[in-house]
Order: C-alpha cells, then sequence, then structure tokens
C-alpha cells in the first residue's frame, strides 16, 4: 500500500538547507516524489511511499533541519507515481 501526500511547509525554512535535508531524509526513509520552495516562503513537497515512511517524513518536517523554524505543516492526500525523490525548481 502506498500513500501520497502533499505537504505546505512554513515558517523559516529557505535559506537553511531545508531541501537538501529533505532529500536525504527521503532516500533514508525510501520515500519518493519532489520539494521546491514556493515565491511565499514556503516549501512545498510531495511525497510517496509506505504509509509508515511518510508519516516519519512528516513527522521530519514538523521539525525540519536545525536551522529552520518551522510553523505549520499542512498536509493533503493527492496522487501520483514518483520513482525517485527531486529537488525541483522554486514555483
Amino acid at each position: 500500500m502506498t500513500a501520497v501526500k502533499n505537504l505546505r511547509i512554513n515558517g523559516r525554512v529557505q535559506g537553511v538547507g531545508f531541501r537538501m535535508y529533505m532529500e536525504r531524509k527521503a532516500y533514508e526513509l525510501g520515500v519518493t516524489g519532489w520539494v521546491r520552495n514556493r515565491r511565499d516562503g514556503s516549501v512545498e513537497a510531495m511525497v510517496q511511499g509506505t504509509p509508515e515512511a511518510v508519516d516519519a517524513i512528516i513527522a521530519w518536517t514538523r521539525r525540519g533541519p536545525p536551522s529552520a523554524v518551522v510553523s505549520e505543516v499542512r498536509v493533503t492526500d493527492d496522487s501520483g507515481e514518483y520513482t525517485g525523490f527531486a529537488t525541483l525548481p522554486t514555483e
């Protein structure tokens, strides 16, 4: 069984290595999808994997890397099929 979730992460989440750390965590957990900065200062991610792995990466995003200050993570169900984990250009 696979879960796919769209995440919007708010707070001090740009300029702190959030995308790089998240990509590392995704590989560690076996999660596929993507992450990108948004022009509004948030980070958006699409994550796919086992429900346990997706829950684990969502829990990680609530803390983020050491320099981040996460104020909110919005999680919505989504769909898609991803084979790896990529950092996409800012949108």
